[in-house]
């Protein structure tokens, strides 16, 4: 995901926002990542697949 290029893991949510805004993503893809199921992520696949369930 182009948003959390370069995010270090393991990640708080809070890390994946403030990384999403430094590579300015939109605020539609911040405001998802402010709504994804779990605070803490280990891995992009974690973070894909919450946002899998994020966007249904």
């Amino acid at each position: 995901m182009k948003a959390l290029k370069g995010m270090n893991y393991p990640a708080s949510k809070q890390d994946l926002v403030q990384k999403a805004k430094q590579n300015n993503a939109s605020q539609d893809v911040i405001q998802t990542i402010e709504k994804l199921p779990q605070d803490q992520f280990n891995s992009p696949t974690d973070v894909q697949k919450a946002w899998g369930q994020g966007r249904k």
